[in-house]
């Protein structure tokens, strides 16, 4: 998929063909594989969070108030990347 494919999508609202993309490049081309790696993720995620432990809001917070919106979807894509390294099945190189 060409990035002219993207931003049409994106001009159109076209959500389904960003999330496909979305899939087919972290399942290095396979839809469903790309659907496990992005459930991957929240999952780690959400196990680090069930026992309410004491974390840095403020950091978050103030991250999210004093960075521009493109610098936080890097960071978005690398916690992602973080979180499925995690999860010890790891797919991707992880660079972006």
């Amino acid at each position: 998929m060409s990035l002219p494919y993207l931003k049409d999508a994106i001009k159109n609202g076209d959500n389904e063909k960003l999330i496909r993309y979305v899939r087919l490049h972290f399942g290095d081309g396979n839809e469903e594989a790309g659907s496990k790696e992005i459930n991957k993720s929240w999952i780690e995620a959400l196990k680090l969070l069930l026992d309410s432990p004491e974390t840095d809001r403020e950091f978050i917070f103030e991250t999210l108030e004093n960075k521009d919106p493109e610098t936080l979807a890097h960071l978005y894509f690398h916690l992602h990347f973080h979180l499925l390294k995690r999860s010890g099945e790891w797919i991707h190189d992880g660079n972006l």
